[in-house]
Formats: C-alpha cells, sequence, structure tokens
C-alpha cells in the first residue's frame, strides 16, 4: 500500500451537524412558548453567599442544564455557575432536528483532519492487524489517507484493512446521497422509547427499509433527545457489500466535535465465507474540523502573488 493513498470521491456525512441553535430553538419555539421559556430554577437566599447573585440549579428530569457564568454583584469573579434549561424534544422533533443537522453539516463543512486506527482480527485462524492512518477530507470529494503505522499480519492488512478502506471509497464514490440518507424516502421509523446512552438521554427509533437495496441497514438509530445530535447507529445492512460476505453487524458511535458530528468508533462483526468470521474495530480521533466561513477567511487573509 502507497504511503499516502488519495481518493476523490463524494464523502458522505449523512448524520453530521454544524452550529444549529438557530434551527434548534426555532423548532423549539414552533413547538410552543412556553417549553422554550422555561424559567431557571434558583436556590433559597439561605444557601447563597450574602456578595453573590442567585443562581440556578439541576433542572427537572425533561430539561438539560448549560451552565452559564454569573457574575456577582460587584463584579467580583466567582466559581459559580447558573444552568441555562434546553428543553427535551419530543420524539418527531428530535429525528426532525436530527436529519436537518446532516443536510446543514454537507452544506458548511470545508475540511477536516483526523486520526484514524483500525483494529481487524481473524479469530478462526488467530490472525490480526492494526492499522493507523492520518486521513485528511476537502470538500467536496478529497479524502487522503497517509499510513503512519502497521503492526500484524501481511494478510490481515492486505485482504481485510486496506479492502475496508477502498469500499468504503467506492461507495462514497459511487452512491447517490438522496438513496442512502436517513430519510422517509428510504425508511419506515418506528420509535421505541427513550434510553440512557453513555449518560445520555435518548430517543430510539427502529430503521426499515423501503428497499432492500445496498446501502440501507435495518436497525436503530439514537438521538439526543435535547440536541438533535446522533449519539449511535447499529444494525445489519439489508443487502451484502459481497458475495463473500454472508452477514455484517455494526454498531457506529458519533460525537460532537465543535459545531459539527463526526463518527468516532465503528464496531462490526461479519461472517465471510472463506476466512471465517472476521471483527474490525474504527477508531477516528483528534478531529480538526473547518467550516466554510473558516476556510474563506484564511484564504481571504493570504498575500496576492507578486505580478
Amino acid at each position: 500500500m502507497p504511503n499516502e493513498i488519495i481518493y476523490n470521491c463524494q464523502y458522505l456525512n449523512y448524520f453530521m451537524q454544524r452550529t444549529v441553535l438557530t434551527l434548534l430553538w426555532l423548532c423549539v419555539w414552533l413547538t410552543g412558548l412556553d417549553s422554550a421559556q422555561t424559567p431557571l430554577l434558583v436556590k433559597g437566599a439561605a444557601e447563597i453567599p450574602s456578595r453573590v447573585s442567585a443562581v440556578g440549579t439541576a433542572a427537572a428530569d425533561d430539561q438539560a442544564s448549560v451552565p452559564l457564568a454569573i457574575p456577582a454583584a460587584d463584579h467580583i469573579s466567582v466559581p459559580l455557575v447558573a444552568t441555562a434549561v434546553l428543553p427535551r424534544m419530543a420524539p418527531e422533533l428530535a429525528l426532525q432536528v436530527c436529519r436537518g443537522r446532516s443536510v446543514i453539516q454537507a452544506e458548511q463543512l470545508a475540511s477536516y483532519s483526523a486520526i484514524t486506527l483500525i483494529r481487524a482480527q481473524l479469530p478462526d485462524t488467530s490472525q490480526s492487524g492494526e492499522f493507523e492512518v492520518q486521513q485528511q477530507y476537502s470538500a467536496p470529494r478529497t479524502l487522503a489517507f497517509k499510513a503512519l503505522r502497521f503492526t500484524g499480519d501481511a494478510f490481515v492488512k492486505t485482504n481485510i484493512i486496506v479492502r475496508f478502506l477502498q469500499s468504503e471509497v467506492d461507495h462514497a464514490q459511487k452512491d447517490d446521497p438522496a438513496l442512502n440518507a436517513i430519510s422517509p424516502a428510504n425508511y419506515k421509523f418506528s420509535y421505541k422509547g427513550t434510553s440512557q446512552l453513555d449518560g445520555r438521554l435518548v430517543h430510539a427509533y427502529q430503521l426499515k427499509p423501503r428497499q432492500k437495496r445496498a446501502g440501507l441497514f435495518k436497525g436503530r438509530i439514537y438521538v439526543d433527545a435535547y440536541t438533535g445530535s446522533l449519539v449511535r447507529a447499529e444494525g445489519r445492512p439489508v443487502k451484502s457489500p459481497s458475495l463473500f460476505i454472508k452477514k455484517i453487524d455494526f454498531v457506529q458511535d458519533y460525537a460532537d466535535i465543535g459545531p459539527f458530528t463526526f463518527s468516532v468508533h465503528i464496531h462490526s462483526e461479519a461472517t465471510a465465507r472463506i476466512v471465517g468470521r472476521a471483527i474490525v474495530d474504527v477508531y477516528q480521533r483528534d478531529y480538526q474540523p473547518v467550516a466554510n466561513a473558516e476556510a474563506n477567511t484564511s484564504m481571504a487573509a493570504q498575500p496576492a502573488p507578486a505580478l
């Protein structure tokens, strides 16, 4: 594998987001001004030092807290915070915001870099490998991987990890984003209630594809009940990506990085016809995203070439 591999592709981030506080609060406002204007809960005066303003306490069960600094009456800095309250979204609203975030991020994300670590195991043959690469994306179609290190069996590198990366790129190059998006046109949604996931209250939705087509999956997604961010997607593709693979189960976790949402871990287990069971984990970290506005400012700041 060359030291640097550059793929020209349409790199789809369906589940991503940008800074969408305007969209978020607009949607909340449309559902009712009362819920959007929930007041802060305040401690009793006896619990508050005489030189400090009253501050908010923990929110109710259906509200999330965001800390805000509150200065003292005499402008002396104090280590106390107030809690602004975010209302919990209804399931329909959370799903709508999640879909809106992905569309907006696709428009606003100019580029990013990240470190990707791929670990692959073949339990039946006791082979494994670990490949770390630097990933660089530039909108709209350039994705580059620079090899950093590899340890393990060459067979795993060549036949599992490299093929995994190439398969992801091939799908990105060939697939129509509209045909793969998590939308009512492609899926039937069934609400499955709320649960806790890594300390976050999430809405769970069962997804059933309307067609048996490559790029779609049957499973669930979990959306943050307060922000509309995608937290997890899990399931099984409705159509195998290869004749050599019998089935694949996956779990993909996401995290908010600045104003955007990115994948941070993918765990997949596949049953192949030749090598048996294959387990692949993809970890992504050290994201450095650049929004379109930042990219434009950077370009404008560069000196003009001498004539």
